[in-house]
């Protein structure tokens, strides 16, 4: 069987106004079916923002709120039941959303807002076969994955694909900075495999304003004026390095996706509206310097989380799976 061709939907977005982003969400997913082709009646529909932390408001860290907002509505009147969730690094999802102003609409739209925690899965693969991921993200009928695009210190990038890691839930984002953070090229495979797992039915990038520089929270908000939407994550985040001009061998998720498979060569992905090239920024500042994935701590540091996560966790994990 011939392969689907993956689709990036690229379009040019100037304003976080209601109606005028609602507008242009609709022409961005009209070449891919609308929001009915992702969202059918009576759907638990998960949107996972970045809602990375609410330290820093003013500083487009996160997703916008209004992008939420737009999108949840969108969802409603599909008839689906959107439920907001996230994982932040620090905080808990609904503290960091209220300090960056989401809690009014929120409100309005009687939006829930989950905290990733409860009950976990394991992904499946001998690689990575202790990776958990959140029950709701997991257990939702519809994933619908709102990255905001910024430079990291650690990654270079990020953009759909690790956004995704916020469905790994509490602590283990930092076992897993510990376990795989000493080797790039893993650490971007198992972001890869996180992202393969969830599987999200529709990424819909928020570009109007980025975060460059000393990202994903030390650098400056950058306007990009640019909305992207696929079906396929990786085609997305492929296309979005092309945009940027960035070599996409330095984003760990990027190569990654390539060596497993998972990524598309922009040649032979489908731009139904705007293609990269007509989209080019030519200086966008990556970070001065790229810090260690497991943040350089101290053997000792390491050696006692590693205790107290096979304590805490991998070993009631697999005492519930006896049962």
């Amino acid at each position: 069987m011939k392969p689907v061709q993956p689709s990036v939907s690229l379009l040019r977005a100037q304003s976080y106004d209601h109606t005028q982003l609602r507008q242009a969400l609709e022409a961005l997913l009209e070449p891919l079916g609308g929001m009915t082709a992702f969202v059918k009646p009576g759907d638990r529909v998960l949107l996972k923002p970045n809602l990375l932390t609410g330290g820093r408001p003013g500083k487009e860290c996160v997703t916008r709120p209004e992008m939420v907002y737009c999108v949840a509505q969108m969802v409603q009147e599909a008839g689906g039941k959107p439920f907001l969730g996230d994982g932040p690094a620090f905080g808990s999802a609904k503290g960091v959303a209220k300090a960056n102003g989401y809690l009014p609409l929120t409100e309005a739209l009687k939006l829930p807002i989950v905290e990733f925690h409860g009950r976990r899965y394991e992904t499946v693969g001998a690689e990575f076969n202790h990776l958990l991921l959140s029950k709701e993200a997991i257990e939702a009928d519809v994933v619908i994955n709102l990255p905001k695009v910024k430079s990291h210190m650690q990654l270079t990038l990020t953009m759909g694909v690790k956004n995704l890691f916020g469905c790994v839930p509490g602590k283990m984002k930092a076992w897993w900075h510990m376990e795989a953070g000493k080797d790039r090229d893993r650490f971007g495979e198992m972001l890869a495999e996180t992202a393969r797992a969830i599987d999200p039915n529709l990424t819909i990038l928020d570009g109007i304003i980025g975060h460059e520089g000393n990202g994903p929270s030390g650098g400056e908000p950058r306007r990009l004026n640019l909305l992207a939407a696929s079906r396929d994550v990786f085609a997305l985040d492929r296309a979005i390095v092309d945009l940027l001009n960035v070599d996409p061998a330095t984003v760990p998720t990027v190569a990654a996706s390539q060596r497993l498979g998972l990524c598309s060569t922009v040649e032979a992905i489908h731009f139904p509206l705007l293609h990269p090239q007509a989209l080019q920024i030519t200086d966008w500042k990556l970070p001065d310097h790229l810090m260690p994935i497991d943040f350089g701590l101290p053997r000792v540091l390491k050696s006692t989380f590693r205790h107290l996560y096979i304590r805490l966790i991998k070993e009631p994990m697999q005492a519930y799976a006896e049962q």
